[in-house]
């Protein structure tokens, strides 16, 4: 199998990550970015041909989308699965998860994988049905956090909140009614933060299943952030809380 993708990020991530993927590379006949070339010299010491194509040509693979006069095909990497997430868990001290909850919109997928590696998360979990896929748009925005952050989708998600409890996983959930904002909360433990859709929020099963809600306080006449902005601000409270704390719980104890 194999998949598209474009942008200078993104695939300069995968050339530093991951070289052996790559099949193909195109670029924009004429185009004389410095970053570009730069890029095409890396591309070509590992002894990838470069092929030379038109911009209707490149505009036609990736459906109009910005692809900076750059695209590539390349081997389907390696997906961890619904079963390997116990296992993940249990290799880190302190889990660090975001949960996304029915995100649609593969600009906002790209965006919070962005945050999520920024902010040190260990993995991503989404639902299988009903969420934007992992495509060439949602890479090209995450600038080449696709390739570090774990992206596990899985058939249940409320099974599998059950099961980060189980595994003393905290679940903070963010939801506009809650009665406390996230400055108020302890995010210095295990813990998954669980974002809900653009517009809808969470669904109800999703919200039940929350050992706690908070919200972001909120000073203008706007009632609502981009799930993507509202991600970042999120997890980088819990990363502040955490270098300010003396110690990371350890696993089992609640924050």
């Amino acid at each position: 199998m194999s998949a598209i993708i474009y942008g200078i990020h993104a695939i300069k991530a995968l050339l530093e990550r991951n070289p052996q993927r790559f099949l193909e590379v195109f670029i924009l006949k004429g185009f004389g970015n410095r970053r570009l070339q730069l890029l095409i010299t890396d591309l070509e010491a590992t002894g990838l041909a470069i092929q030379v194509a038109s911009r209707q040509w490149l505009d036609e693979k990736v459906d109009g989308a910005v692809h900076q006069g750059i695209i590539a095909r390349v081997r389907e990497g390696l997906k961890p699965q619904e079963n390997d997430l116990p296992a993940l868990l249990e290799s880190f001290d302190t889990p660090f998860l975001l949960v996304l909850d029915g995100v649609n919109d593969p600009h906002n997928l790209g965006a919070c994988l962005r945050s999520a590696d920024a902010a040190g998360v260990h993995a991503v979990i989404m639902p299988r049905d009903r969420s934007a896929q992992l495509n060439a748009t949602a890479k090209k925005v995450a600038c080449g956090a696709a390739e570090n952050v774990p992206l596990i989708r899985v058939t249940n998600l409320v099974r599998t909140l059950s099961l980060l409890q189980e595994m003393n996983v905290w679940i903070v959930g963010t939801a506009g009614e809650a009665d406390h904002t996230l400055y108020q909360s302890k995010m210095t433990g295990p813990m998954a933060l669980v974002m809900g859709a653009e517009g809808e929020g969470m669904r109800r099963l999703t919200r039940e299943h929350c050992d706690e809600l908070i919200n972001i306080p909120m000073a203008g006449i706007v009632s609502s952030l981009n799930v993507s902005v509202a991600t970042g601000i999120c997890l980088f409270e819990a990363v502040r809380q955490h270098n300010s704390f003396p110690g990371r719980l350890k696993v089992g104890e609640k924050p």
